[in-house]
């Protein structure tokens, strides 16, 4: 049916809509606007949801509504400086009518918003947020547009209790795919080739284009199975030839489905067509494959554990612990007994945070590996917690769940091996390096217990070493016989924690300003104060009061910390010229043939860190990029940025460090996450 036809649809239906207006209801689509919480602090986001209740027999539209519809407008009327971001749309239905294909809701159904207010809002006032939303509703024979003007009330004040019914919406949308997808037009028909782990279950799978004018609706498509990609065939529309992206949505089970953003590129032979559920082209060769994919991401995961455990914040306990076993002497089993206490600690741990990563993710977020960090509350705790092992090393007051002391030998050893082991993998978080980018950007789209076996095996990776040491005698054997060197030895290795400590207070400072820097300094000064004074009460009287400090050091602070502003640029310049990343751009850049360099980096990164100081802002790096007219553009990622997220999802990353290079005319290159000089000098070489 012929784009023609559907305008003619349409004009039908909203004049057969006019005659009889007066005698329908005064709506066919009830419209409410709900605020997730009634509070939003300022600097803060609140989501919003249009609740859509259509009348029985009636449909809305999809942001691409198909042959025929009207994609939801909104006028927002906010108060100065708050910004609302585009709709977010559930997976929809199809609905075919008169040889028209439409993409429609004949359900309820919730339209997501994200709301940001300004850092420079009134606090602890109450102000007003109005929208007007333009919709068309349909039945499959009559067309009446409708607008609906809502209103509600929020306060900048401390956010309440979340509305549960944001859950099930959030669900509903599509998650967004980690991979790029790519596509190509051959003859009439359009061709994408759409990343998927085999195994993962799919059923009556369908494109829903987002892009406009990319494909002919109404003809049929076929989804089919090559190798680990989804291979989708439909009529190529009127602008599919000359596109540069192509946006859309997988529907891979009933409500669920992926989006990607696809580039051109070749897309592989169509392999067995998935009709309902997955008829894989020789099963047990799929399973294999798909056990395949899993077990690399396993073994990127287990090697990038490992490679942790060399980190500043994680070697001087990994040291400690292991050294600790000497004490145990011929006890094979109480040696057992901790390595595996202190595996169970690091493990889980890590599944509790990939856990959590994989629940906001399915909400839409897009969220990566260390995410917590992006809060300043998390980095203050973070200082504190690092700051108690510094001055415990040291030789301040005693730990013994740190310190490896005689307690490792009786049966309370186990429970501080559990705890050590858990906070060097918390602590361990902000690190990455070769290996973890692959494997924890698989983790994000494999199934949720392939995931969370990609996050326990990185655990295992962190706690290797320790285990080795437990349940290997001949290198228990290696180590040296306790003595006073150990005292010594403590001392030196308290070194590196109180640099990472001295790392963490800068990176509070960037991202809380001075005046959290400040109150992050204050609280470890209160906390060493606790600490000693616990260290001096141990076995005597009024230990309450040190707690009591102790307590207050760490608990009084966290109302305070909040995100500042980013700072102004510094002084120096940057020998490269970088500019702020945004993907409009890159793309200006791209179009006018620019060599160009993309990268993404966070304060927290330790590798990030390294990475700037000893490659990026080396002076040759500069020079070579000049005389080539490479251009620099930087991502950072410290506070979190929703486009850098999505950008790195769509490149099937889940954190930083992330290195792109965009030859001219050329897809772009994936450089490794550790640079060296001679690697970035070569760039277009």
């Amino acid at each position: 049916m012929t784009r023609l036809a559907a305008v003619l649809f349409l004009l039908l239906a909203l004049v057969g809509a006019a005659g009889p207006a007066a005698a329908q209801p005064p709506q066919r689509m009830n419209v409410s606007l709900v605020p997730e919480t009634e509070g939003v602090l300022p600097g803060g986001t609140i989501t919003l949801a249009f609740v859509m209740r259509p009348t029985a027999g009636w449909h809305g539209y999809w942001r691409n509504p198909g042959d025929a519809g009207a994609e939801p407008r909104v006028d927002w009327r906010l108060p100065t400086g708050w910004t609302a971001e585009p709709l977010q749309y559930p997976v929809p239905d199809r609905l075919l009518v008169m040889g028209l294909m439409n993409y429609v809701y004949e359900h309820d159904y919730a339209l997501l918003v994200n709301l940001k207010v300004p850092e420079t809002a009134e606090p602890g006032v109450t102000v007003p947020v109005d929208a007007r939303l333009d919709y068309l509703v349909c039945t499959n024979e009559l067309c009446v547009p409708e607008t609906a003007t809502v209103s509600i009330e929020l306060h900048t004040i401390q956010p309440g209790a979340r509305d549960p019914a944001f859950g099930a919406w959030r669900q509903a949308l599509p998650r967004p795919l980690n991979e790029p997808a790519r596509f190509q037009v051959a003859g009439n028909r359009l061709r994408i080739a759409i990343p998927f782990p085999q195994g993962t279950n799919v059923a009556a799978p369908y494109f829903f284009p987002i892009t406009t004018d990319a494909m002919r609706h109404s003809e049929p498509q076929t989804v089919s199975r090559s190798g680990q990609f989804l291979i989708v065939e439909a009529g190529a529309g009127a602008q599919a030839a000359s596109l540069r992206t192509l946006e859309g949505v997988i529907e891979i089970g009933t409500g669920t489905g992926l989006q990607f953003a696809a580039r051109p590129g070749e897309v592989p032979a169509a392999g067995a067509t998935i009709a309902g559920p997955v008829e894989n082209e020789g099963g047990q060769a799929s399973e294999a494959d798909a056990g395949g994919s899993i077990l690399l991401a396993l073994i990127g995961a287990l090697i990038g554990g490992l490679i942790l455990n060399v980190m500043p914040c994680v070697f001087p306990i990994l040291s400690l612990k292991a050294l600790s076993l000497a004490r145990v002497g011929a006890d094979s089993g109480a040696a057992r007994r901790e390595a595996l206490a202190y595996a169970a600690g690091v493990i889980g741990t890590c599944l509790a945070l990939g856990g959590v990563l994989l629940a906001v993710r399915a909400g839409g977020a897009a969220a990566g590996w260390a995410f917590q960090l992006q809060d300043p509350r998390v980095i203050l705790l973070l200082l504190l917690l690092v700051t108690a092992i510094a001055l415990n090393l040291a030789g301040l007051f005693q730990l013994p769940a740190l310190a490896g002391g005689d307690d490792l030998a009786r049966s309370g050893g186990t429970k501080g091996a559990f705890f050590t082991g858990a906070l060097a993998a918390f602590i361990a978080t902000p690190c990455t390096g070769p290996f973890l980018g692959f494997a924890l950007g698989a983790a994000l789209v494999l199934p949720t217990w392939a995931g969370l076996a990609v996050f326990a095996g990185l655990g295992l990776g962190l706690a290797l070493p320790f285990l080795l040491f437990g349940f290997v005698p001949a290198l228990r054997n290696l180590l040296p016989k306790p003595g006073a060197w150990m005292e010594t030895l403590q001392r030196i290795l308290s070194v590196p924690m109180f640099l990472t400590a001295l790392g963490l207070i800068w990176v509070l400072g960037r991202q809380a300003g001075v005046d959290g820097m400040t109150l992050g300094l204050a609280a470890a000064l209160l906390l060493g104060l606790g600490l000693w004074w616990l260290g001096r009460k141990q076995g005597g009287g009024r230990i309450w009061l040190a707690l009591a400090v102790i307590a207050i050091a760490v608990v009084a602070p966290l109302p305070f910390v909040r995100t500042a502003a980013p700072a102004a640029a510094e002084a120096s310049a940057d020998p490269l010229g970088s500019e702020p990343f945004s993907e409009a751009r890159l793309a200006e850049l791209r179009a006018g043939g620019t060599p160009t360099f993309v990268y993404f980096t966070a304060d927290w990164c330790i590798t990030c860190k390294v990475n700037e100081r000893a490659a990026l802002e080396q002076e040759e790096v500069a020079e070579a990029f000049r005389a080539r007219g490479v251009r620099v553009l930087v991502g950072d990622w410290t506070r979190g940025d929703e486009a850098i997220g999505r950008f790195l999802e769509r490149h099937g990353r889940s954190g930083v460090p992330f290195y792109l290079y965009y030859a001219p005319g050329r897809e772009p290159e994936v450089l490794p996450q550790i640079l060296t000089v001679g690697r970035l000098t070569a760039l277009g070489a």
